[in-house]
Parts: C-alpha cells; structure tokens; sequence
C-alpha cells in the first residue's frame, strides 16, 4: 500500500470525520441539510469550502453544510479506509 502525502490525508479524514459525526437538521431554509461541526483545522475547512465539498456560509457559524460532492467523496474515503457507514 502507498503511502498518502500528511496534507492529504488530513483533509481525507477531517471531510470523513465530519461525515461520520453530521447531523440533520431537518428542514434548514427549505432544505434537508447534512451539518458538521466545525471543530476542525481552518485551513482545511476553507480548503473544503473552495473545493465544494461543504459550505460554511457565514465564517462566525459554527457548523458547515456536507454538499451532495462532499457526502460523495465521504464515502469513497468510507470504502477506502474499510470504514462501516453507520447513519
């Protein structure tokens, strides 16, 4: 198995960390959205933003929507990683 670059795996984890601990929140502004809390490095949370995998909206919130690219990409990391899915 290759090894994966510190950076890399960093942000690997923390969108599928985040995935694994979302949340609903039912229906948010007409909307069923998957929310994380932003406990996480700021760095890698405006990197995840920028790629589209989730939305911060306002920059004082404190939890971050899962777009529908970053539940996908969440669960590739799920089948990479040998990760059950459990919600």
């Amino acid at each position: 198995m290759d090894k994966t670059n510190p950076e890399k795996a960093i942000k690997e984890l923390t969108i599928l960390l985040m995935y694994l601990t979302r949340f609903n929140e039912g229906d948010r502004f007409g909307l069923s959205l998957d929310m994380a809390w932003k406990g996480y490095d700021f760095d890698i949370i405006n990197e995840l933003d920028k790629e589209d995998y989730i939305r911060q909206g306002s920059h004082r919130s404190k939890s971050v929507a899962i777009t529908e690219e970053g539940m996908k990409l969440a669960k590739e990391l799920l089948h990479k990683y040998n990760i059950l899915d459990w919600k």
